[in-house]
Parts: structure tokens; sequence; C-alpha cells
């Protein structure tokens, strides 16, 4: 049951983070956090699936797959984020989302 709160804990602190925030790469982080959680909750139920009965242990290597698809998602997520970030600030000279108004050129 402290696996869910925890789970539950860091995507709050994830969406509190994306709201709150203005800086782009602290809600690029906010996303991290709660890609994290997400990941945390995912593998403690795979763990506590594979205590079980046999049929489970199956379901627990299929959700470690998962859960390993998860980290290189959030793993791209930053490359491209963080990229396009760079873009951003070398063209505009700005970093924060409150500045970025217009979509063209």
């Amino acid at each position: 049951m402290s696996l869910i709160f925890l789970a539950c804990a860091l995507f709050g602190l994830g969406v509190y983070g994306i709201l709150v925030r203005r800086d782009i790469v602290a809600v690029l982080a906010s996303i991290e956090v709660m890609m994290g959680g997400a990941l945390v909750l995912l593998v403690g139920l795979g763990s506590a699936a594979r205590q079980g009965t046999a049929d489970a242990v199956g379901a627990a290597v299929s959700v470690e797959g998962i859960a390993l698809m998860i980290v290189i998602v959030a793993a791209a997520e930053a490359a491209v984020g963080l990229a396009l970030l760079v873009a951003i600030a070398r063209r505009r000279g700005i970093a924060r989302i409150d500045e970025l108004t217009e979509v063209k050129g």
C-alpha cells in the first residue's frame, strides 16, 4: 500500500511542477518525475504479481518489459526535449514558457 502512495506522491509532485514552473527545463524534469512515478507503480505491481501464483510470473516478466520500454521512452523524451530547448534558446535567447507565444519563425 505504501508503494501506491509513493507512486502517487511522485506523480503529484510532477503535476505540481508542470503547473507551477515556467522554465522549460523544470517542466521537462517534472515530466520525468511523473514517468518515474508510473514506473515505480508498474514495477511494484509486477513484483507483487510475481509473489503470487505461477501464472503471474509470465505477467511479471511482461511488466518488466513494459517498464524497460518506459525507461527508453523517458530517455528519448528527455533527449528530444533538451534538443528543442537548445534550439529555442539559441534562436530566441529565452527558455521560459511564458515568453514563447509564437509558433512560427
